[in-house]
């Protein structure tokens, strides 16, 4: 495929359309005009009040602009622009463009002629929906450019300026507009090409961050600046969060959270904070309403969670179970409460009865109760049930034997079990499997440990109950002696049963839950697996990955797939499964237990280099130590005039209400997103409440549960609504739930999805909210959702959604689920990485603070500097070719570049400041991360540099998928369009 061509390209005669080829919709129909807005022929630089109308126009006035809004429109605009509204024609856009080409503009698609605000909502058409260029660049474009990008081969090169520029700020009532400042005219027609330019696909390709229109990158809206804003606002500050309290900070920024009524950080954390009291009113805003739920997420030491016994707290509504919370309303003197979810009146048990104070009605005992005052609350409840036990189990199949690696991986089995040994007793089993399972009795009155062999795999049956899983510190030696004989196993015989093909990943599966079922008790099985991969039953083929007709094949598991792993969630078991022997070809995928039961799948290269064996012991240290909950029952309880209508994540859906779900297990992590509607009109007195009920047992036994109530306020005006969404938490529900959706639907049709709401939200706004002289050319967004389209555009052409061949099916499908599992923070951070410049030089007087971000684009970076790119799942330092040698030799011991190695790297301990202040850095975000990472070094002009461009997601991207500034330009155009 071919790249789309830039503004100041032609098109060969004869040539096919480019807009075929790269993902765009099907050209516009014959005798469609060529102005992607009709009625218009240019596309002007100017002012507006140097233009006359055309096409007979109308020229009219717009209300002004609301406070928080921001304009991107060419400096110099008049206040007395035409209007964008309904009934109106629009006027022409002025964003800048690098050529005025009426021809090159019919590429454009076009929406539906019909208006989506005139009644009920407009029907998704495929070949209708506008969509953005997603080929592949061109061979030009492998390497990241050195020095700053130019405008055009021989124009001047972008220079640095600030993002936005304020105006209007003498207002007290009014918050400045930030405006796209275009060059000069005069520069601008010196870029343009002639008539006579040569054809497209002979021109020279541009740089992956310049826009094909000319609009400059450095002027569009910045994820690195709302973010520092943010932290500058809050970091390290606290944030009182009460009932109908404000917007809270991002999910990125560290602060402290002071709950009174309504906690929000972490816990629950809602894409809005205003909810429209019409359910029109929602519609029209054509933004979803839901919130993310992380309800095990991990608090401050400052302010811990306080905890009563069920028999001391309040007892909640009888009729929904909703629990007891600040949200609940007092009657006839604290004798009765009334629900906010259901509706109903309650009776308060005479021994939890307290009078009520004040004209509210509020309860004397309030600020001693944390079920009457605090938003999250855990109860401990009475009943204790078997502790969760660990199991193990060793692959000693004859390709496992073969392989070396398991007299490493059972050292390190061991000395994790001798660390757990010293702390709280855990009950240990241990099974050894080929194509039989072999169990291990462990009873402490042996002298030594039994094996039992079970040859009849299809319907297990235990020999033995007792000495299966026995208390850690009984059994300690007898697990060090069976786990130094489990390497000397012989493939032919004995122990190992022989055979050199494939073992089924099911099979030790089935034989971890049925022990946990023999004893009912839940826990947590590790299976460390080094057998081919084989496919068992109806699996499915990796075939036609991106066929309109193989999505559900290729992401949904197979039926007895799914019925295991139901098994699992009724037990409590969450699978854990390391793939010692890594296999990129062939196999079933195996993630698909693992990711369901709240474990999940690591792949390692026969454990032969130190990276991965370093990277193998912190992931089994870090999935033994984390805090589990297991039999995980979690309700989600809404006020009555809304409803829970979906629930996305890593989770088996029971076809019962969406409002519940079971999980075998979950952590800290685990993150779900629920999506609500309106059943009626709201009272915008009384507000809306969201209330999170977990039930859970922990490692001891102990049932728990826990509650998080949020309070969100309500308004009749659009406008609010709009300013109380966040574009962290609106990414990471639109991912959790298009990654659900590719279950069921095709990927190009969910990308396209995307791109029109997203589309249609920003033309709702500019109709229903914009209160502000506004031409065309101007592209208004609300204060908090101006990072919304980078990430958008993130998510479209991530390797999940985006066709492309730089990703197997396995490593999609194994990245749709990690990013499923991830929370508002990681989320956004896997879709826009950290880009952190690194000093090359640390003397004794330099502050240790890092250094800020910078946009994750290859403008960004410099030939002579060095780079940190973060994100949840990858780690990655660039190294310009001109860093001084002195640099090298500090922190690689490296004389010069060409002798500095490129990939997976450990950086050197050496002894010196630079390398003490990278490698304490590069802990520190490793510390953040969900799974333990390599560190990959990447080379300016090396091979592996593609790996870097992958992630610069202001670029156009390798695997397809437009820039930016391309994709801004679109939503911009086509959001116009839609208003007339």
């Amino acid at each position: 495929m071919m790249d789309a061509p830039s503004a100041n390209q032609s098109r060969a005669p004869g040539t096919q359309s480019w807009a075929g080829q790269n993902g765009w919709s099907p050209a516009s129909p014959p005798g469609a005009p060529c102005n992607p807005l009709p009625g218009f022929q240019h596309l002007s630089l100017s002012s507006p009040s140097d233009q006359r109308p055309e096409h007979g126009l109308l020229q009219g006035s717009a209300p002004a602009s609301p406070p928080g809004d921001h304009a991107l429109h060419p400096r110099g605009a008049s206040s007395a622009a035409p209007a964008a509204g309904q009934g109106r024609r629009v006027p022409p856009c002025s964003l800048p463009l690098a050529k005025e080409d009426p021809c090159r503009v019919q590429q454009m698609p076009f929406y539906s002629p019909h208006s989506p605000y005139q009644g009920a909502s407009p029907p998704y058409t495929q070949q209708g929906s506008p969509s953005v260029a997603d080929g592949p660049l061109s061979s030009r474009q492998s390497h990241l450019p050195v020095g700053s990008p130019s405008l055009g081969a021989d124009g001047p090169p972008c220079s640095p300026r600030p993002a936005f520029e304020r105006a209007d700020a003498g207002s007290a009532s009014r918050q400045p507009h930030w405006t796209l400042a275009a060059p000069s005219r005069g520069t601008i027609d010196e870029l343009v090409p002639d008539a006579a330019a040569p054809a497209w696909n002979a021109a020279p390709q541009s740089p992956p961050c310049e826009s094909r229109y000319g609009l400059d990158p450095e002027l569009l809206p910045s994820v690195v600046k709302v973010m520092a804003e943010d932290a500058a606002e809050w970091e390290g500050k606290v944030f009182v969060s009460e009932p109908f309290s404000r917007l809270p900070p991002l999910a990125t920024t560290s602060c402290t959270i002071e709950d009174r009524g309504k906690r929000t950080q972490g816990l629950t954390r809602c894409i809005f904070y205003c909810v429209p009291c019409e359910g029109q009113s929602a519609l029209l805003s054509r933004l979803p309403l839901a919130a993310l739920l992380t309800p095990l997420a991990k608090l401050s030491e400052a302010e811990p969670l306080p905890v009563g016994s069920e028999a001391e707290c309040v007892t909640g509504c009888g009729s929904c179970g909703a629990a007891m919370c600040p949200a609940m309303g007092w009657q006839d003197c604290g004798q009765r409460f009334f629900c906010p979810f259901c509706g109903k009146l309650n009776e308060v048990p005479w021994h939890h009865y307290q009078p009520t104070r004040g004209p509210e009605g509020v309860r004397v005992d309030r600020d001693q109760r944390p079920e009457l005052s605090r938003g999250s609350y855990e109860i401990l409840g009475p009943q204790r049930g078997e502790p969760a036990a660990l199991i193990l189990a060793v692959d000693v199949s004859a390709s496992a034997v073969r392989g070396g690696h398991l007299e490493f991986a059972t050292q390190q089995i061991f000395t994790l079990l001798t660390s757990l040994n010293s702390g709280d007793g855990v009950r240990v089993g241990l099974m050894t499997y080929d194509r039989r399972i072999h169990l291990y009795d462990l009873s402490p009155a042996l002298t030594r440990p039994h094996m039992l062999v079970i040859a009849e795999t299809e319907d297990l049956q235990l020999p033995v109950r007792e000495g299966l899983l026995v208390p850690l510190k009984d059994c300690i030696h007898g697990l060090h002696s069976v786990l130094q004989l489990i390497p000397q196993f012989s493939p032919e015989g004995g122990g190992s049963g022989g055979g050199s093909g494939g073992v089924p990943v099911e099979l030790p599966v089935k034989a971890g839950l049925a022990v946990l079922q023999a004893l009912s008790c839940p826990g947590k099985l590790l299976v460390f697996h080094a057998a081919p991969l084989v496919e068992t039953g109806d699996t499915n083929s990796s075939s036609g990955f991106f066929g309109s007709t193989k999505a559900k094949s290729i992401f949904q598991p197979s039926e007895a797939t799914a019925s295991l792993a139901e098994e699992c969630v009724r037990q409590g078991c969450g699978v854990h499964l390391f793939v010692l022997a890594q296999q990129d070809v062939g196999g079933a995928w195996p993630g698909h237990i693992p990711y369901l039961t709240g474990g999940a799948l690591r792949t390692y290269d026969h454990l032969q280099g130190e990276l991965d064996r370093e990277r193998f012991i912190a992931d089994l240290q870090r999935v033994v130590e984390t805090d589990t909950g297991y039999r995980a029952q979690l309700s989600v309880h809404v006020s009555k005039d809304v409803r829970v209508c979906g629930c996305y994540g890593l989770f088996l859906p029971t076809g019962a209400s969406p409002a519940h779900v079971a999980m075998a297990t979950l952590d800290r992590r685990t993150t779900l997103a629920v999506e609500l509607a309106h059943n009626r009109a709201l009272d915008e007195a009384r507000g809306v409440a969201i209330q999170t009920v977990l039930s859970y047992s922990t490692q001891a036994g102990r049932r728990r549960t826990r509650v998080h109530t949020l309070t969100l306020r309500c308004s009749r005006h659009l406008q609010d609504t709009f300013r109380q969404y966040q574009a962290q938490t609106l990414l990471t529900f639109y991912c959790k739930k298009i990654y659900c959706s590719v279950l069921e639907r095709p990927l190009q049709e969910l990308r396209e999805e995307l791109q029109t709401e997203v589309t249609e939200a920003l033309a709702s706004y500019r109709k229903h909210c914009c209160s502000a002289s506004v031409s065309a050319g101007q592209l208004v967004l609300p204060q908090y959702l101006r990072a919304l389209p980078v990430y958008i555009n993130g998510l479209r052409k991530s390797e999940v959604l985006l066709p492309g061949l730089r990703s197997s099916v396995h490593q999609r499908l194994q990245q749709r689920c990690q990013v499923l599992a991830m929370d508002a923070a990681a989320t956004s951070a896997h879709f826009y990485p950290l880009l952190l410049p690194l000093p090359l030089s640390v003397d004794a007087s330099s502050s240790s603070s890092s250094a800020e971000a910078l946009r994750c684009c290859a403008a960004s970076m410099e030939p002579g500097r060095l780079y940190l790119v973060h994100a949840p799942l990858t780690l990655l330092l660039w190294v310009g070719s001109r860093v001084p040698a002195c640099t090298l030799m500090a922190l690689f011991n490296a004389g010069c570049f060409s002798s500095l190695p490129s990939g997976e790297t450990k950086l050197p301990v050496l002894e010196n400041r630079l390398s003490a202040r990278v490698r304490s850095l590069v802990h520190a975000l490793d510390a953040e991360a969900p799974c333990a990472r390599k560190l990959w070094v990447v080379k300016q002009g090396d091979a592996c540099e593609e790996v870097l461009q992958r992630h610069l997601v202001e670029d156009k991207s390798p695997n397809g998928g437009a820039s930016y500034a391309d994709f801004l330009y679109h939503l911009h155009v086509n959001s116009v369009r839609l208003l007339q």
